[in-house]
């Protein structure tokens, strides 16, 4: 069983060792990625993993962030150049844990033939702490689990889908859904659960809403109503709110114990002690 990943990343240099190399570890054979146009060490630290064998980079200049297009080509490449059998797409700040096997490998490799796609919920890991003096890694700083997690809207955060690879496979915008033949597949929940970290200091969530706002805006493809969560916080930078928005989504001390003693948010190191472990580490 071949187990291929993508992502599609953008100034990630933050995170995107650590995404490659946890995935790498839970048996995802290889990874094709699509660099939009980083400005960072994004293509520094990809050009490592190239040389190592373990990734394919396509560089994609346009500036609209026609995510469902990149990735659809992607998913396409897994299954008609990588001999894929399960495509994850994914993002740079989401880590794929599995519940029941101990890792990701061993579970799609136990999936009935008549499972096309599966269900992925995500769970949030916020930020706690708005003195950004602390430049430890995300995983050892953001260690609770936002059990009731929603998007910057107050909805419920949506969860990803992955797939059974096909050279006809479309993903849609933000990797929700996936289909044939212009008919979403059927995907029940899986074993499976999404670590996100969307934001890991304010100057790495501010550049992310402002490149990627900017983007959205420019695409005149996409239906207003996509990318609703990136539109609404770049309106609130281009009015000068966003950072009063991110503090405002950090805890006090008072409000934080709040939400452990009410089990919204969950103390969670189990990713933490994961990369501990494989960058050995005390």
């Amino acid at each position: 069983m071949k187990l291929i990943m993508t992502l599609l990343v953008r100034d990630e240099q933050d995170i995107l060792a650590a995404n490659i190399d946890y995935h790498l570890s839970q048996g995802v054979d290889f990874i094709i990625v699509t660099d939009n146009l980083s400005a960072d060490n994004t293509p520094d630290i990809l050009a490592d993993y190239q040389r190592q064998g373990v990734v394919q980079v396509i560089t994609e200049t346009r500036d609209d962030y026609s995510q469902h297009e990149w990735v659809t080509r992607m998913a396409r490449i897994a299954a008609t150049e990588h001999g894929a059998d399960w495509v994850i797409n994914n993002d740079a700040d989401e880590f794929w844990w599995p519940l029941a096997d101990n890792s990701l490998k061993s579970y799609f490799t136990r999936l009935p033939d008549h499972v096309q796609a599966v269900t992925v919920p995500r769970h949030n890991y916020p930020v706690i702490a708005a003195d950004e003096s602390d430049l430890r890694p995300f995983y050892e700083r953001l260690i609770f689990k936002d059990t009731a997690s929603e998007n910057a809207l107050g909805r419920p955060l949506p969860p990803k889908v992955c797939h059974r690879a096909h050279a006809d496979i479309h993903v849609g915008q933000g990797n929700h859904t996936v289909s044939l033949t212009s008919e979403n597949l059927a995907a029940p929940a899986g074993e499976l659960v999404i670590c996100h970290y969307p934001a890991r200091s304010y100057a790495q969530f501010a550049n992310k809403i402002r490149l990627g706002g900017a983007a959205y805006a420019r695409n005149t493809v996409l239906d207003k109503a996509i990318g609703h969560t990136w539109r609404y916080l770049y309106e609130q930078y281009n009015e000068g709110r966003l950072q009063d928005f991110y503090l405002q989504q950090i805890p006090d001390t008072p409000t934080l114990a709040n939400l452990i003693d009410s089990g919204r948010y969950v103390a969670d190191l189990q990713l933490r002690d994961y990369l501990r472990q494989l960058y050995r580490q005390p």
